[in-house]
């Protein structure tokens, strides 16, 4: 599969406002995704694995081959095809689950895990609104790519029921059957939090997540970003049906849910800060609270623009964006080496090349864009790769050798850097 980014790797090689530093990172990383995490199955559909855990993450997998999007070839066009048959395949084993098994094995990430549902094709069963949605969101940015009407068949347009029928559900979590407990967790937010149905919550018009996409479970049980994410797929997917002519009825309920999440949004997840003005929370739970921070792992409140949910310009953002890089955001470290956003999921002082990535792709301002890539070549600790997190003050003490979902992204990152844009279809 490494034939099909060569250009890519091409282009940037010859372009003259990359360091040589970063064109090496981009080399190493856009072929890390592109010859260890791919692998067709005999149905011909393709698996991908995160990197260093053999499953397949809904989430890391539709971000993994983002870098096809930026390629104008039929290889890349029959490759995201592939990704996506796997993505519908595997969430039709289980709508809640957000990673799943090559084969239907057994293997799990917990063996001891109590849920309302067991299927040998599950990894791992936490339910992540945004594992929906980036299935949805494949599936759109295929469509503008191609044109292939042929994906909107009637197997495709059954499990796209079956995902707007869940997140429809969860904005009345009590009607839902789902629960989830680990036994034993390493922390207690590997775990539904309160108990496995999670903490209360209220009717807001938002829909319920039981963790965030850093798989780490939700303080309060509406997550804003995912939310906002889900407001653009459902409007996005639903353009694409009625485009096609197919289940108009299916695409009046997809816009009709996706204004209910968005008055949510805008009635329940916007706060006054008293030093920021009007921001965006991360969760709340429609009963007045609110967990005011961000986490690098996308959705996340920095990245709104990224996901189409609003412009870069917009007040809010721009309020909230000035929060989430100041100390009052608790996942925001400063060091020696870096500053930029970590995450629950890793030790205090911990960045994320994700978090500084997506920082590079929503900041308007070229002197912001060149200091972070300073970071990223300061940071990589001889390897060559973006990991997970690395400590602010030693880069060589970091997390995850093998991410390629980290990868990809910082690939996209220089791509949009250096001014390309994806491929649409004319």
């Amino acid at each position: 599969m490494r034939e099909i980014v060569e250009g890519l790797i091409k282009e940037v090689r010859e372009n003259n406002s990359l360091s040589e530093e970063i064109k090496k990172i981009f080399e190493k990383a856009i072929n890390n995704t592109f010859t260890t995490t791919m692998r067709e199955s005999d149905r011909g559909d393709v698996f991908v694995i995160t990197g260093d855990i053999e499953a397949m993450w809904l989430r890391d997998s539709a971000g993994q081959i983002r870098p096809l999007f930026y390629i104008d070839s039929k290889q890349a066009d029959k490759l995201i095809k592939k990704v996506l048959d796997r993505q519908i395949f595997s969430i039709d084993k289980d709508y809640y689950a957000n990673a799943f098994n090559e084969k239907a094995s057994g293997r799990a990430w917990s063996k001891a895990d109590i849920s309302d549902f067991d299927s040998p094709w599950v990894w791992e069963r936490k339910y992540e609104l945004d594992s929906i949605c980036y299935v949805m969101q494949t599936v759109y940015l295929y469509y503008e790519k191609t044109k292939d009407e042929k994906l909107f068949d009637q197997n495709f347009l059954r499990v796209l029921e079956n995902m707007v029928d869940i997140i429809a559900l969860e904005q009345r979590h009590e009607n839902s059957s789902y629960e989830f407990e680990r036994e034993n967790p390493w922390a207690a937010s590997d775990s539904l939090r309160d108990s496995k149905r999670g903490t209360p919550v209220a009717y807001t018009g938002m829909s319920w997540s039981g963790f965030r996409p850093s798989d780490d479970s939700c303080l309060y049980q509406y997550l804003i970003p995912s939310n906002a994410f889900a407001v653009v797929v459902l409007r996005k997917l639903s353009e694409k049906l009625e485009a096609v002519s197919k289940r108009l009825d299916l695409a009046s309920k997809m816009k009709k849910l996706a204004n209910e999440i968005d008055e949510g949004i805008r009635k329940y997840g916007i706060i006054e800060d008293k030093d920021f003005g009007k921001i965006f929370a991360y969760e709340t739970d429609g009963l007045g609270n609110y967990n005011l921070m961000d986490d690098a792992n996308v959705p996340s409140l920095m990245s709104l623009p990224y996901l189409g949910y609003v412009s870069s310009e917009d007040s809010i953002y721009q309020n909230t964006r000035d929060f989430i890089l100041s100390e009052k955001n608790k996942n925001y470290f400063v060091g020696k080496y870096a500053k930029g956003i970590g995450s629950d999921h890793t030790p205090k002082d911990y960045i994320w090349h994700l978090g500084l990535a997506i920082e590079l792709m929503t900041s308007d301002k070229r002197d912001e864009q060149e200091e972070i890539l300073k970071i990223f070549e300061k940071t990589h600790a001889n390897t060559y790769l973006t990991h997970e997190g690395f400590n602010k003050d030693d880069p060589n003490e970091y997390t995850r050798d093998w991410f390629s979902w980290s990868n990809s992204i910082f690939v996209e990152a220089i791509l949009r850097y250096i001014g390309k844009d994806m491929i649409k279809a004319n």
